[in-house]
């Protein structure tokens, strides 16, 4: 998953680029050959990275339990980026940054990403693709909370995606593993009011803050991963470690810089694709890799879904109506 406070700062100019200096007319020229080149590339990042870490988790619990790997994987990222930033001369948040930072990626990290971790025990990660793709329909009715009351095409769009999360309960993996359909809910859940009460938050510049995310999410889920009594208790598979070190690097770094880029460079509705392009990704790879199988079902409920997630996209790219 991804931390929501770099959708604040994205707009942002970079925190420690500021000391290359370049010619205006060089700057110029070379703008639109970089664009040309570096959005299709990000885009593919995003539909293929991102659509690929479900079935990276997928496999690194061959070896992992749930809580503890996405633990390893956070707190090694975030300790990482946070030492480079603060050896690039970034100041370290505040004591209020760091404690909303902590809320922030407990909500979106401890339980956003590991309970899907959690849930791919037992559900197939193109399923958990699917249901991680229904966050916009949780964010839709939190926004009530903070007075901002759902379009009448919005509702139509929640309804829908209300509608597809019965079906995939229905039948197929969801129906068999009450505890992963229990989890992949919530974790949406989180992600989505995470997201929106981060946004009124003071948070620190967009890099920092997903760097405090990460140490911070990581610590409550190792704590999480200490109070239900994981451990490794036999030498991880190279195919595990090397999913961990895919989900840290490429998951974690690239593809989150990759989204950065694309919100400073592109409109938000093609920056916000990746959310319609991962599940069928991802179940392309769990199909083709790890043999997973979808029912009739699951390919309706996924179906409508989405369809209710575009409908409340399409709804917030709408201006209302003076």
């Amino acid at each position: 998953m991804r931390t929501s406070a770099a959708l604040q700062a994205a707009a942002r100019p970079g925190p420690f680029m500021n000391d290359i200096s370049r010619p205006v007319d060089t700057a110029a020229a070379m703008r639109p050959l970089s664009s040309r080149l570096l959005v299709p590339l990000s885009l593919f990042a995003l539909y293929v990275i991102w659509g690929s870490t479900y079935l990276a988790i997928r496999i690194g619990l061959e070896s992992f339990p749930p809580f503890l790997m996405a633990a390893l994987r956070f707190s090694i990222t975030g300790a990482a980026m946070y030492a480079f930033l603060r050896w690039r001369g970034m100041p370290a948040p505040t004591p209020r940054q760091w404690r909303n930072c902590a809320i922030t990626g407990t909500l979106l990290l401890g339980f956003g990403n590991g309970l899907v971790c959690f849930a791919e025990q037992s559900v197939s990660s193109g399923l958990a693709a699917v249901a991680v793709a229904g966050m916009p329909l949780f964010a839709a009715g939190f926004g009530a909370m903070y007075g901002h009351w759902p379009r009448r095409l919005e509702l139509v769009g929640l309804l829908v995606g209300f509608a597809g999360v019965v079906v995939l309960n229905l039948g197929g993996d969801l129906r068999g593993s009450p505890a992963g359909a229990i989890a992949l809910l919530v974790a949406s859940a989180s992600w989505a009011f995470g997201s929106l009460w981060s946004k009124r938050q003071s948070m620190p510049p967009a890099a920092m803050s997903t760097a405090a995310q990460m140490l911070t999410g990581g610590v409550a889920l190792a704590i999480a991963a200490l109070a239900t009594g994981e451990r490794v208790t036999a030498t991880p598979t190279v195919q595990a470690a090397l999913a961990l070190a895919y989900l840290a690097v490429f998951g974690s770094v690239v593809a989150f810089s990759a989204y950065m880029y694309l919100l400073n460079t592109v409109r938000p509705a093609l920056a916000t694709s990746y959310a319609y392009v991962n599940p069928p990704v991802a179940v392309l790879f769990g199909v083709l890799l790890a043999g997973e199988r979808v029912h009739a079902l699951d390919l309706i409920g996924m179906a409508v879904i989405l369809a209710g997630v575009a409908i409340i996209a399409v709804a917030r790219e709408k201006k209302p109506a003076p």
